[in-house]
């Protein structure tokens, strides 16, 4: 199992002076994969590794059609993400990053300000706790961070100006794929889901009625089901 920080994220470096692009993270994600000497592969993406996972998806369609079996997909799993940027809602500080104020916005927030932020996209009922908080704070601040939040922002544009592409993997992929997503995500949740089943052609959708935009900590038991479910039955 692969589980890395994206660039920009997590313990990941974050150099200031880098185009950070949805593009770009598919290809460092494919360098780490033959780095890794892996051929075939499953993918459980959330959020912002959704976008790269669709991306993904579509190289992996041109590759099959090329007779390119190389780093080929078997399976993927989306939780809570902007999959379709029409149904794409935003918080407040997202718009504020990235609009010409963002370097600003990004560089002086405070901690109370992004726990404020952070917390509403949870349910009421499982929000991280102090402690908790600190901790997704100290991963946003770690190796200055916050000076490349606005540059991280870029990848909303990116999901319109792609869209056809992106979405189109997904309307016509070639392998698996399922969506689980907490219905109480006020930036991709129920409208989210909705979209998905306008969109796409028999659907696999798990709904999480009681959880906000990160399942895998808010119902970590019923995330890891659906997910069991899904190899189970679908993937083999």
């Amino acid at each position: 199992m692969l589980a890395p920080d994206l660039i920009g994220f997590g313990w990941s470096a974050k150099p200031q002076h880098y185009d950070y692009t949805i593009v770009d993270q598919a290809d460092l994600t494919e360098q780490l994969l033959r780095e890794q000497g892996v051929e075939n592969f499953h993918i459980l993406a959330h959020d912002y590794g959704d976008t790269v996972a669709q991306e993904l998806l579509a190289r992996d369609a041109e590759r099959r059609a090329a007779g390119d079996r190389s780093l080929m997909i078997e399976s993927v799993c989306l939780l809570n993400g902007g999959l379709f940027p029409e149904a794409h809602r935003p918080r407040p500080i997202q718009r504020l990053l990235a609009s010409p104020l963002g370097p600003l916005v990004g560089r002086f927030g405070s901690e109370k300000t992004f726990a404020h932020s952070l917390s509403s996209v949870f349910a009421a009922d499982s929000r991280p706790d102090e402690e908790q908080m600190h901790q997704f704070w100290m991963l946003w601040c770690s190796k200055h961070g916050k000076r490349n939040g606005h540059k991280l922002m870029g990848y909303m544009a990116e999901r319109r100006t792609h869209r056809q592409r992106w979405v189109g993997a997904l309307t016509r992929p070639q392998v698996p794929v399922r969506l689980i997503d907490g219905l109480r995500d006020p930036v991709s949740g129920a409208r989210m889901v909705h979209r998905y089943r306008q969109l796409i052609a028999e659907p696999d959708v798990i709904e999480l009625p009681e959880v906000g935009h990160y399942p895998q900590l808010e119902a970590p038991a019923d995330t890891l089901r659906a997910f069991r479910e899904f190899h189970t039955t679908r993937v083999g």
